[in-house]
């Protein structure tokens, strides 16, 4: 027995070693648009899956999980916060979406017949903590509260069965971006406040900067 633990120890101080030395080499490439080998990315999925099931087993669903508010709550933020990254029903691969590794799930994506409810649990565990190296964020860092994390992740369960009309509907009838008891703006655009001073005329821009990568530069 003590020679197999003698053994062992060796075995893993051998591999520690070469670990730290092929680390420190920098042979390892970190570039997003080089894909993990097919043993590492699987390795990594199987270790995030189980990490997460182990910390969201005893999460409770809340009770009112299925409200309908909950869900048009949900429409406003996920538009705001998440749209760029996990898509939207009919929408087209954002650029962020294509630079990223790994590439974050469509949540919009249509599901198989009958419909398969998502784990909710899950969903709030990886919304609130986020996940490490992976695009991810702990939204509850920034001050999102678990009201509205659920609000979110009740979203989800719906989305998938949306059509684009569907979502965009459900986006403009939401609060828009708010959470922790401050709603930012809305998607309406307007603002309901009669105590506001009258909006002030605004200069006119004499030019309009334009998004481009042609020839890898912003045009104006």
């Amino acid at each position: 027995m003590t020679k197999f633990l003698i053994g062992a120890l060796a075995t893993l101080g051998i591999v520690a070693a070469t670990a730290g030395i092929v680390a420190a080499s920098g042979i390892v490439n970190v570039a997003a648009n080089e894909p993990h080998s097919s043993f590492v990315y699987q390795t990594l999925a199987f270790a995030r899956e189980r990490s997460i099931a182990s910390r969201s087993s005893d999460i409770k669903v809340p009770e009112d999980f299925a409200d309908p508010e909950r869900v048009r709550r949900g429409a406003g933020n996920y538009a705001a916060m998440c749209v760029n990254c996990h898509l939207s029903p009919d929408m087209a691969d954002s650029e962020i979406r294509k630079g990223l590794y790994p590439t974050p799930p469509n949540l919009s994506a249509k599901t198989e017949v009958p419909f398969t409810s998502r784990n909710a649990a899950r969903d709030f565990w990886i919304i609130k903590n986020g996940i490490k190296a992976s695009g991810m964020p702990a939204w509850s860092a920034g001050g999102m509260e678990d009201a509205a994390i659920w609000d979110l992740a009740a979203f989800l369960q719906k989305m998938p069965l949306m059509a684009k009309a569907d979502y965009e509907q459900l986006v403009a009838s939401s609060d828009g971006h708010s959470h922790g008891g401050l709603a930012e703006h809305d998607h309406a655009g307007v603002h309901d406040d009669h105590h506001a001073e009258p909006a002030q005329p605004q200069p006119v821009a004499k030019s309009k900067k334009i998004h481009s990568h042609d020839h890898g530069s912003h045009k104006h």
